[in-house]
């Protein structure tokens, strides 16, 4: 039988400590949300590999580190209210839900959706809830938020999600420019949103998150 609470105990070790995020709040979250149970079953002994893990559709499971230090940069709080766009299965809403005064997540694929809410329910996660629309649209509804985090990566935000971020808000953010990918945090000051580099990594881009294609002939 797979002992996965070792695994996860490497996975911090090995993963998360040693790309410098060492706040309390995360280490103790990422050893406590068993991350194999926020997979599709037939991946569950891949949950620990330090890579983005395939969901289908294109869409992933950011690796530990990727999220772990965009946790980092972002600072959640215990006051905070985040919304999590692309949750997938519910893994990063699990994490940020242990840091965080509420969570709420959106998916549009509706089976993912379903399952993830599912799964954040069984693990006790009564302070988020998975929203099931357009990544692109947000939940407005429910804004604004303290800090907003993308489960994937974009060539550019949507103007939609960055209105639901509260003044003095933070979102982090994967940006793909061709094969590269950097990881930028964004401050809303005055209404406007100032990014700054905060690291390198890698997703597959985000439907609704595309930059608008020129036409050419």
């Amino acid at each position: 039988m797979t002992d996965f609470a070792a695994r996860r105990t490497m996975m911090v070790d090995n993963q998360v400590r040693p790309s410098d995020v060492t706040k309390f709040p995360i280490i103790e979250a990422m050893l406590a949300v068993p991350r194999e149970a926020f997979v599709p079953g037939a991946k569950r002994e891949a949950a620990y590999v330090g890579e983005n893990l395939d969901l289908g559709g294109g869409r992933v499971m950011l690796e530990a580190r990727t999220l772990a230090k965009m946790l980092d940069a972002l600072d959640i709080g215990p006051a905070d209210l985040v919304l999590d766009i692309g949750c997938g299965l519910g893994y990063s809403t699990a994490v940020i839900a242990r840091m965080a005064e509420a969570v709420v997540a959106v998916e549009e694929d509706a089976t993912l959706a379903e399952q993830a809410q599912a799964l954040l329910s069984a693990e006790g996660c009564d302070n988020a809830a998975v929203i099931a629309g357009a990544l692109a649209a947000g939940s407005a509804k429910h804004g604004p938020y303290d800090a907003i985090t993308i489960q994937g990566a974009a060539e550019t935000v949507p103007q939609a999600i960055l209105d639901q971020l509260k003044e003095g808000g933070r979102i982090g953010c994967l940006f793909m420019e061709g094969t590269l990918g950097v990881c930028r945090i964004g401050h809303k000051i005055d209404g406007r949103i100032s990014w700054r580099f905060s690291f390198n990594a890698s997703a597959p881009v985000l439907p609704g998150f595309e930059a608008a294609r020129g036409f050419a002939l």
